[in-house]
């Protein structure tokens, strides 16, 4: 089908390149001739079915030369690459001669016959390696090589050379590896190729000729800047690659330009470019020749852009109102922002690839290797950078991974202890780092390669991608600019759905703030327990024999949480708050090392074996499903009791210098009313005992954190004790699947490549088990007790497709790390939108796809 202004073509028919092109064509644009195949026909060709070549070939001024380009729906899923010069032969080769030059002429028919032997008659690449440059004798040993190799002279005639390169690209579409490649960038198994049959305009010849690319804005930056390169006597892309051949664009003092050598051409690139921006209504990348001064524009295609330059172009087309603010909003992926928030790895970087695991909190950092969280914390008293390296982490290491730059595991998966508490704390996190082999007590990591790298030695670690990396690459540092800002401004005046963040200590409350969160949704009080001076103080409660005793003890740790709880309301100013009850069995607080079981018995001045003994009684077979939760509560109320006191005093200290603090007290792991019956009474006993002892009112919420399939289950009875139900999908996910989230890691990969399940369900929620019962405990929960309140606090709330489910189930607000609050807050924005559009279930398909191909690589 010809590309004419009123030809019937669509980007889900053609492609985008198709689409594009044609509004060129409506634009008056110097576009060559082209033609375009459909997906049906390049689907057909891939099947033996050709189309009508010598139709194909007729619509085209005789003796032209022609070019064949991929056109996919989605450019992002690749394609193969364009076939530059079909046409060339002898006879073209005698011709060109006379108009072009014989090196320019001998060069095309070089290239073309490379191109056609590699992609078309499938030879081994290495046999042009030995031939360069453009004399006779150069293009005769090229064709004899060619004929020597494929055991036939190279095809003369065009229409053979178009039928072999139509179908030669169609199979390379539809081959394994091609799929395979497309499935992980996110594009359906069924996605369509079209194709693109253009009329070639040389760059060579007499006057000024050459091809380049031009666009108006920095592809890093996303600032108002010419940017692209132009070569003389060229075609394609040569000028990208050029190196210092290559003119610039704008004069400029580090050389000679297009505008020098072309005033007119180059002004004509200007107003084209400004055309394009305003009617097509983005910024574009033009690809175009100049033959003889005159520009000629062979594609347009959406400027390539970092996370920073999407941001600032999307806000400044908004803002010269080409496109409005919700537009901006849509255009830019949520998961982009990361790269923001953090440092980056330069995408330019040398990569010294050490080995590979999850990427579980993104980022980059470079810093020396150190074994334990003691190394650490000396680490950073003397001002060095380092990497904590372990097999898992545990709540003890939390000081360990303030004091490092990043975190390197063996074990563990995207919701393991470092996962999280990375996530939450904005480090950058490997976890399951299984290519590599640690053997920590010899104070060393061996890579694949047989590498070893010891305490002290330089690494990178980066989050974003899985790679350890040898050395210390070049960085991008974070950019939270005025685009960014304005934003994330038009983001927040869209959405209807609460962000929350989860929170832990004064440090990332101030992250959530700083990211304008909505309050916090998760403060896991467990993590201030590991200090030194508070860790004793545990131990000693854990040794205590009487109900009394362990009290007695806990009033030592009573105004350390009073404190902690009384930041935390400041930072906040008056938003909500909620606070999850200790959570972890008691076990951990333990020594689990003869050493430290030692110095325990030393601090507490008892028998060692005393110590041993009661480790020994404490261990459990699994102590995740086993004393933790509210089942300490019930059994060790006084822990509670202390807590809820602490609650209560911070938020009347917290409300006499500012707003008001309405506190909201999570029990964590219940399974049964029962548990939250003597829980609430205990609490509402201790609100009591503070009203009276300091003569002050205050109002608090309780709730439930749901995170067995129980809890979901019977939520109609839980809810009417609960002023909230918060899912923790985290142990939610865990508990439905029968899954270890700390060893998952270990086989996750392969169950995702093998299709057993379609995503790590620790980081993509599974909707439709674990997300069933959401369902349920939110649809019970809500009969019981209309006026519930219903959130989620694991690790999916920050995910787009997790605020979608959350935002159709009709929950209140999703919480999520503190760093991927910009990142909620924009994919809530979009679903807003979408849904305001009126077209929320097809729109939001696409923008799941969309979603889809950084968590699937991820995992």
């Amino acid at each position: 089908m010809p590309i004419t202004a009123k030809a019937n073509l669509a980007t889900d028919s053609h492609g985008g390149r198709a689409k594009c092109l044609q509004r060129l064509v409506r634009l008056d644009l110097p576009v060559p001739h082209s033609v375009a195949l459909s997906f049906d026909a390049v689907h057909a060709i891939a099947n033996g079915v050709m189309p009508d070549i010598a139709g194909i070939v007729g619509q085209f001024t005789s003796g032209a030369l022609l070019c064949v380009r991929p056109s996919s729906a989605d450019p992002d899923w690749g394609g193969p690459g364009a076939v530059l010069n079909v046409g060339m032969n002898d006879a073209q080769h005698v011709r060109l001669s006379n108009t072009l030059g014989h090196d320019a002429a001998t060069a095309l028919y070089s290239r073309f016959v490379q191109a056609y032997g590699i992609h078309v008659a499938r030879l081994d690449p290495d046999i042009f390696d030995d031939f360069s440059g453009t004399d006779e004798d150069t293009l005769r040993d090229i064709l004899a090589a060619y004929e020597a190799e494929a055991d036939e002279r190279f095809p003369q005639d065009i229409e053979t050379q178009l039928t072999g390169v139509l179908r030669s690209m169609a199979r390379a579409w539809d081959g394994t590896s091609a799929r395979l490649l497309r499935a992980a960038r996110g594009a359906p198994p069924d996605a369509g190729l079209g194709l693109v049959v253009q009329q070639m305009i040389s760059g060579f010849g007499q006057g000024e000729c050459g091809s380049g690319v031009f666009q108006l804005v920095n592809t890093s930056t996303g600032a108002a800047q010419i940017t692209g390169r132009y070569l003389s006597q060229s075609q394609g892309r040569e000028a990208l690659g050029a190196g210092a051949g290559a003119l610039y664009l704008e004069r400029d003092e580090r050389g000679r330009s297009l505008e020098d050598a072309a005033p007119g051409a180059f002004a004509a690139l200007k107003a084209h470019a400004a055309l394009m921006r305003q009617k097509l209504r983005e910024e574009m990348q033009i690809e175009f020749v100049i033959a003889d001064g005159k520009v000629h524009i062979l594609d347009g295609v959406r400027v390539p852009r970092s996370a920073h330059a999407a941001v600032r172009i999307a806000v400044r087309l908004a803002s010269d109102d080409i496109i409005t603010p919700q537009e901006a909003v849509m255009r830019v992926e949520p998961n982009m922002l990361t790269e923001l928030l953090h440092r980056q790895v330069d995408p330019e970087a040398e990569r010294d690839v050490l080995g590979t695991g999850i990427a579980a909190s993104p980022g980059a950092a470079t810093g020396r290797i150190v074994f334990s969280a003691i190394e650490a914390q000396a680490s950073a008293a003397r001002r060095e950078p380092c990497v904590l390296v372990r097999r898992e982490t545990s709540p003890e290491d939390v000081r360990g991974m303030h004091a490092s730059v990043a975190v390197l595991t063996e074990r563990g998966g995207m919701t393991s202890h470092a996962a999280v508490i990375g996530r939450g704390m904005g480090l950058p996190c490997i976890v399951g780092a299984s290519s590599l082999r640690f053997d920590t007590r010899a104070g060393q990591i061996i890579a694949a390669d047989g590498r070893v790298l010891k305490a002290g030695d330089i690494i990178t670690i980066d989050g974003s991608s899985g790679e350890i990396l040898a050395g210390s690459p070049s960085m991008l540092e974070p950019a939270q600019d005025d685009a960014f800002q304005r934003l994330m401004a038009w983001a927040d005046a869209e959405r209807d759905i609460g962000i929350r963040a989860n929170a832990d200590t004064p440090e990332d409350a101030q992250t959530a703030r700083n990211f304008n969160a909505q309050g916090i949704g998760l403060c896991r009080t467990e993590h201030m327990f590991f200090d030194p001076a508070r860790l004793i103080v545990m131990r000693e409660m854990i040794f205590a024999e009487t109900s009394s005793g362990r009290a007695s003890v806990l009033e030592r740790l009573l105004p350390m949480q009073r404190d902690d709880f009384t930041q935390l309301f400041r930072i906040m100013e008056g938003q909500p708050v909620c606070i999850r009850l200790f959570d972890p069995p008691l076990h951990e607080f333990l020594p689990t090392t003869r050493d430290g079981q030692l110095q325990l018995a030393e601090a507490l001045d008892i028998p060692i074996s005393a110590v041993t003994r009661r480790v020994d009684q404490m261990r459990e077979h699994n102590p995740m499903l086993g004393l933790r939760g509210v089942r300490l509560g019930v059994t060790v109320p006084e822990i509670y009791d202390m807590q809820a006191r602490a609650i209560f005093e911070a938020t009347i200290e917290a409300s006499r210098d500012g707003a008001p603090v309405v506190p909201e007290i999570m029990i964590p792991l219940v399974s049964a009313k029962r548990e939250v019956e003597l829980v609430k009474s205990r609490i509402d006993a201790v609100a009591t005992a503070v009203r009276s002892e300091r003569g002050q009112d205050f109002d608090y919420r309780l709730g439930v954190m749901v995170e067995t399939p129980r809890a979901a289950l019977r939520a109609q009875d839980i809810a009417a004790h609960a002023a909230f139900l918060s899912f923790g999908t985290n142990d939610l996910t865990q508990m439905t699947y029968g899954l270890s989230r700390d060893d998952a890691g270990r086989f996750m990969s392969a169950y995702v490549q093998q299709g057993v399940f379609p995503e790590d369900p620790f980081h993509v929620m599974d909707q439709d088990g674990v997300g069933e019962l959401l369902k349920l405990g939110a649809s019970r929960g809500r009969a019981a007790k209309p006026g519930i309140t219903l959130s989620i606090c694991g690790e999916h709330g920050g995910n787009p497709e997790s605020i979608a489910f959350c935002r159709e189930a009709g929950f209140d607000y999703v919480s999520c790390s503190p760093f991927r609050v910009p990142v909620a807050r924009l994919a809530a924005a979009q679903l807003a939108i979408n849904h305001k559009m009126g077209d929320q279930k097809s729109s939001l398909a696409q923008m799941l796809l969309k979603w889809r191909p950084r968590a699937r690589r991820q995992a």
